[in-house]
C-alpha cells in the first residue's frame, strides 16, 4: 500500500498534520507513507519512523501553473493507493485532481467535492481540548474506520548526536543546572504575529525579577538587533538570567536546546508547536487576528495555557471578520498589554518553577 499525506506552508500545520503518518503508520505497519511538504520544513521531520518519504514543493513548484503541473504529474507516476490532502488549497487540489489515487481525502469545501472520493466536514468549534488544529486532521482518517487508538501529539525525534550537542552548549555556557530554564518565542513569523518588543520587554523583565530561573531567546542570526533590543531594556537582575549568546541558529539546534529547556512562553508559532512535540509545557501569547480555537492544542490551563486580546476586551472583536482582525493587528496589539495578563503567567509559573 502506497500512501501520499499532503500538507503545504508552515512549520506548525506540517508538524501537526505529522500526526496522520503516525496514525497509518500504526494501522498499516507494512505501507509506503510519503509526505509532501514545503522544502523549508524539511528539518522538523527528521528521523521520524512513520514516514518513509519526503516529497519535497521546492519554490520553483510554487512559481506559476506549468511547474505545478509538471510536479503534479511526477507524483502521478508513483500511483499512489491513497492521497490524504491536509492543507486543501489550490495547490493541493491541483495536485489532488491529477495524481490519481484509489481513494483521496480531504475537508469538505463547496465546489471541491469532485476531486476527492471522501470528504469530511471542516469543524468549526474543537470538541476536545485537544484543538481544531489537531481535530480536523484526525477527522481526515474517519473514511478509513482505523482499528486503533489514535495517536494525537505530534513529536520531534532527536538523534543522540543532536541531544549530546545542546548538553554540551549548555555546560559550555555555564547554564545553572539549579535552576528550571525557559525559552522565550521572543518573535513570530511576521509583524502581525509578534508581540511588541517594549512589552514583550516587561513579560521578559517580569520572569526575570521574580523567579529563580534560567532565561534563553528563541531568534535567529538575521534578527539579532530586536533580540538585542529586548535584552538591553531588561533590568539587571533579569539580564543576569538570560544566557544571550545561546541560541539554535538552525531548526535541529533549536530542538536540541527546547529538548533541555522545561517549558516555553511567547508568541504562537513553529518554536511554541515543537516545544510541545518535545513534550514541554507552553504558554502561548496570541497574536489578535489568530483564532485561539485552533492553535491552543492540549490546553488544559496547567501544562498548556494561552492568553488572547479577546479573553480580556471581547467588544473590540465584535463583527469583526479575519480580514478585518488581520488588518488591525498592530493597532490591537497595542491595546494587549502584559499587565493584562502577568497574574495568569504568574499562576502557570507557580506550579512549575
Amino acid at each position: 500500500m502506497k500512501v501520499l499525506v499532503i500538507q503545504h506552508k508552515m512549520i506548525g500545520d506540517v508538524l501537526v498534520s505529522s500526526i496522520i503518518c503516525e496514525n497509518l503508520k500504526k494501522a498499516y505497519p507494512n505501507a509506503q507513507i510519503d509526505y509532501l511538504v514545503n522544502n523549508n520544513t524539511v528539518d522538523i521531520l527528521k528521523n521520524n519512523p512513520s514516514i518513509s518519504n519526503l516529497v519535497i514543493f521546492n519554490p520553483k513548484e510554487q512559481k506559476g501553473i506549468w511547474n505545478l503541473l509538471q510536479f503534479a504529474f511526477k507524483i502521478r507516476k508513483e500511483k499512489y493507493d491513497l492521497v490524504i490532502d491536509a492543507y486543501s488549497k489550490l495547490q493541493s487540489w491541483i495536485i489532488c485532481l491529477i495524481c490519481g489515487g484509489k481513494q483521496k481525502i480531504s475537508y469538505l469545501k463547496k465546489g471541491r467535492e469532485f476531486i476527492y472520493t471522501d470528504t469530511v466536514p471542516f469543524a468549526a468549534f474543537p470538541e476536545t481540548y485537544l484543538g481544531l488544529a489537531i481535530e480536523r486532521r484526525l477527522s481526515l482518517l474517519n473514511p478509513l474506520h482505523l482499528a486503533i487508538e489514535k495517536i494525537t501529539e505530534p513529536k520531534l525525534y532527536l538523534s543522540s548526536e543532536e541531544i549530546e550537542k545542546a548538553n554540551e552548549a549548555f555546560k559550555y555556557h555555564s547554564i545553572d543546572s539549579s535552576r528550571k530554564t525557559i525559552m522565550i518565542s521572543l518573535l513570530g513569523s511576521e509583524n502581525i504575529k509578534t508581540y511588541p518588543l517594549n512589552y514583550m520587554t516587561q513579560v521578559v523583565d517580569y520572569i526575570g525579577i521574580h523567579y529563580n530561573v534560567n532565561i534563553l531567546f528563541n531568534y535567529f542570526p538575521k534578527q539579532l538587533e530586536q533580540a538585542k533590543e529586548v535584552f538591553e531594556n531588561c533590568s539587571d537582575k533579569t539580564k543576569s538570567k538570560i544566557y544571550f549568546e545561546l541560541f539554535g541558529d538552525s531548526l535541529r539546534d533549536y530542538m536540541g536546546l527546547m529538548n533541555n529547556c522545561e517549558l516555553i512562553i511567547g508568541n504562537d508559532g513553529g518554536a511554541i508547536n515543537m516545544a510541545k512535540a518535545l513534550g514541554k509545557s507552553s504558554f502561548i501569547i496570541f497574536s489578535p487576528w489568530i483564532e485561539k480555537k485552533i492553535w491552543a492544542t492540549f490546553e488544559d490551563g496547567i501544562k498548556h495555557t494561552s492568553v488572547h486580546l479577546n479573553d480580556f476586551k471581547p467588544e473590540l472583536f465584535e463583527g469583526k471578520t479575519e480580514k478585518e482582525l488581520k488588518s488591525l493587528s498592530l493597532e490591537y496589539y497595542t491595546k494587549f498589554e502584559p499587565a493584562l495578563f502577568l497574574e495568569n503567567i504568574k499562576s502557570f509559573l507557580d506550579s512549575k518553577v
